[in-house]
């Protein structure tokens, strides 16, 4: 049973030139397992496929508890640390509140919608 769970796609991954456009399959992104499902595959694009553009569209996204700001941190500093660069975009209004309280909106670049995510590279 625990075999069908661990190989469900949690991300789909669109390449748009050099800017890996990643959206979120899950509406809630809350337990712990899953966040850190989704973090793997997210280093995993940078570590292993080489990425560096990601940008993150959280338009499917409902929920997201602050353990996976963590992940985005990540994210962010592996990004950072081979020229690379990470851009948020679609977050809904209490998600991005998140952000804000957490002063995460002033280390991250976060945007509007997709369009503004791919000028932002």
């Amino acid at each position: 049973m625990a075999g069908e769970t661990t190989r469900r796609r949690r991300l789909e991954v669109e390449d748009i030139g050099d800017i890996a456009v990643v959206n979120f399959v899950d509406k809630k992104i809350l337990d712990e397992q899953n966040i850190q499902l989704i973090g793997d595959d997210l280093f995993r694009l940078v570590d292993e496929l080489g990425r560096r553009k990601l940008l993150l569209n959280f338009g499917n996204v409902e929920f997201m508890s602050s353990a996976a700001l963590g992940k985005l941190i990540t994210l962010h500093r592996k990004l950072q640390a081979v020229q690379g660069k990470l851009v948020l975009c679609n977050i809904a209004k209490d998600i991005l509140e998140v952000f804000k309280i957490t002063k995460l909106d002033r280390i991250l670049t976060i945007v509007p919608d997709e369009q503004a995510g791919l000028q932002a590279f």
